[in-house]
């Protein structure tokens, strides 16, 4: 007998060889009906495998990640059975999941691949889906994996197969359709409901474009139609959201090919927006205790050999420049300059913490097939600061940091959000991570236990830390369910000692002060970028490049026009008039493109009663109000930063 231990610490007994599927069944037929794969020791298997020794079991449905991911492997092997069924003699590289869905590349040889045939596949692949087809594991010694694969004449597999030795190789075969593959898989095809074939692409073979262009097909599967609908309709609507169309359209950014790639230029639009989050971002640091500093764009290569960035970072930085025999480099980040100016001055643990914050600008060398909009770029400004604090006050400073994310998450609506815990390696230490193994395992756990006390959702992922220390990435979901990297909390135990920086402490002995680096706005150019989808363009008040058009009806109250328009801009309301000779009904369809949360429609009737009949974004006619009365309503709603989107 082997001892079985569940998820919920419970262990049962079952005879050796038993399968997961085996032990689901046991616990309830409804429960096995929705197993996908299993987790034994860790490590994620077919439900059908035998267990031969004591372990640990979870068993892995749709609602899990490991369970989805198993699916969609699944379903690139069903999408080859199709392609191979309708283009006899295609051969295959690689097929795995992806964040959503899956992708297969393959060679056709001559054959191009059309959108059509995508249809043609996907009406293959769910008659296939239907024969409930098993999926069979097979352990293959590699000589005779070596003569299959050189039998059917695929160069492709026997690449793959000159790193893998006897003992590692397995073959899985479903229907008509075998392939080299580790696994794992699903029970069968029939789990398969819901198809869609999504976009066709050409991918080098190994990434490298001195190699073959292979083609690569996207698709999706679910387990349901509903959830298939549901997912079309979601990437419809990310469409319209898509802030590279809505940043044009409203003219918030632009790019430009003499500028350079990945390089942002601000429209005045979008420079309104930047000044808002930094006044948001300036009053809640000051009331925070945080000074303002200012650092230059460059520096010497001796201050980024000394912080330890050119050895880990130097791939994403850009070229150094030469001048009177010395290295610049353009920073891409803002923690060494910032690091000389705790150092400019003695500290002592009064000084302590000591926290300067600064919307600094840094230049990362992005690869070109890595630009992407605003999410991706090689000039950013980020709400960056850094808090030198003692080893006491560290867990305070932190949950102070994290207090931050959560205010913000409040004002713009960001309902979904987890802190990703990244750690390091302790295999990688001295290469991708500074070796101080005691002073690793001591940051981690106190990060650690402030995530916990403070009660926010997080999850931990090893590998993933700065070589510095340990830190958070800041996971947020637009209102679409989109997910987004907003920004990092890091902690950082060695650029104190690279830099030789102390206080001096209550016993007056000098101390090395822990440092924390926090951006809880991210880059002006990522988060607005998330805003943009977010709120599909449709900025809350406080935040509107335009807060107010004044649509007057026609040139005979230009003069009451303007009048308003004085008393807006008194009030520091962002506000325009619309004075082109176009019917109302075209003015008011035009200000509703652009987004603009109030109109301000006049005619005779409000002019000689000192009023303006008010439109609201999205809801239309919201009545008649005294000019006085509107101005007193829409600044109490700025001043609030009023979430209305």
């Amino acid at each position: 007998m082997i001892k079985i231990t569940l998820p919920d610490g419970s262990v049962k007994e079952f005879e050796k060889g038993i399968s997961s599927m085996d032990v689901a069944k046991s616990i309830s037929e409804g429960l096995a009906r929705k197993v996908l794969a299993t987790k034994v020791n860790g490590e994620v298997w077919d439900s059908s495998r035998p267990i031969n020794s004591d372990a640990s079991l979870q068993l892995l449905t749709w609602d899990d990640a490991d369970g989805k991911s198993t699916f969609w492997h699944s379903s690139a092997h069903l999408m080859a059975e199709a392609v191979e069924a309708v283009f006899p003699g295609v051969k295959f590289w690689v097929g795995p999941a992806i964040d959503k869905g899956f992708y297969y590349d393959m060679d056709l040889g001559s054959t191009k691949i059309t959108e059509e045939d995508l249809t043609v596949l996907e009406k293959k692949m769910n008659e296939l889906a239907k024969q409930n087809n098993v999926f069979t594991r097979k352990a293959m010694p590699k000589k005779e994996a070596v003569e299959y694969f050189t039998n059917k004449g695929d160069e492709y597999k026997l690449d793959l197969l000159q790193n893998l030795t006897d003992g590692e190789i397995t073959f899985y075969n479903q229907g008509n359709f075998t392939d080299l593959c580790r696994g794992p898989h699903i029970p069968h095809t029939g789990f398969i409901k819901a198809i869609k074939l999504t976009s066709i692409a050409g991918a080098y073979w190994k990434g490298d474009e001195k190699n073959k262009q292979l083609t690569r097909i996207y698709g999706i599967t679910f387990p349901a139609q509903k959830e298939l609908d549901e997912y079309l309709a979601m990437l419809e609507e990310a469409k319209k959201r898509d802030h590279r169309k809505l940043g044009k359209e409203l003219g918030i950014y632009t790019m430009d090919d003499n500028v350079g790639q990945g390089l942002i230029l601000w429209m005045p639009n979008g420079t309104v927006i930047i000044e808002e989050l930094e006044r948001l971002a300036k009053e809640t640091e000051n009331a925070a205790g945080y000074k303002r500093v200012v650092t230059p764009h460059i520096a010497k290569e001796s201050m980024y050999l000394t912080s330890g960035h050119l050895p880990y970072y130097a791939d994403s930085m850009f070229p150094p420049m030469e001048m009177d025999g010395e290295k610049y480099y353009l920073r891409a980040m803002n923690c060494p300059h910032h690091h000389k100016i705790f150092d400019a001055e003695p500290k002592s643990y009064k000084d302590l913490p000591y926290r300067v914050a600064e919307y600094g600008t840094c230049y990362r060398y992005e690869q070109s097939g890595e630009l992407f909009g605003l999410m991706r770029v090689r000039c950013l400004h980020m709400n960056d600061a850094h808090i030198y604090c003692s080893k006491d006050q560290f867990a305070q400073e932190f949950k102070a940091v994290n207090d931050l994310y959560l205010k913000y998450f409040k004002i713009f609506g960001i309902d979904k959000y987890v802190m990703r815990l990244s750690l390091h390696d302790p295999e990688k230490l001295g290469q991708k991570y500074v070796n101080e193994p005691e002073l690793w395992k001591e940051t981690e756990e106190l990060v650690r236990n402030v995530l916990i006390e403070t009660g926010v959702p997080f999850t931990e992922v090893k590998g993933e830390g700065a070589f510095y220390g340990p830190k958070i990435d800041v996971q947020i979901w637009s209102a679409i369910g989109r997910e987004f990297t907003l920004a990092t909390n890091q902690v950082d135990f060695a650029q104190s000692r690279s830099f030789k920086l102390s206080f001096t402490n209550q016993q007056n002995q000098p101390e090395i002060p822990l440092i924390i680096h926090r951006a809880p706005l991210g880059t002006h150019e990522r988060f607005i970028g998330f805003l943009l989808e977010h709120y599909a363009g449709n900025f809350p008040t406080w935040l509107a490049p335009l807060q107010v058009k004044i649509l007057p009806i026609s040139d005979k109250f230009a003069e009451y026009a303007n009048s308003v328009l004085q008393s807006l801009k008194n009030a520091d309301i962002r506000a325009e008039i619309d004075d082109r000779n176009e019917k109302i009904g075209k003015k008011i369809r035009d200000t509703e493109l652009m987004k603009v949360p109030y109109m301000l429609v006049i005619g005779e009737k409000e002019m000689n009663e000192g009023t303006a009949s008010i439109r609201k974004h999205g809801k239309g006619d919201s009545g008649t109000q005294k000019i006085e009365t509107f101005i007193s309503a829409i600044k109490q709603e700025i001043t609030a930063r009023t979430n209305n989107f």
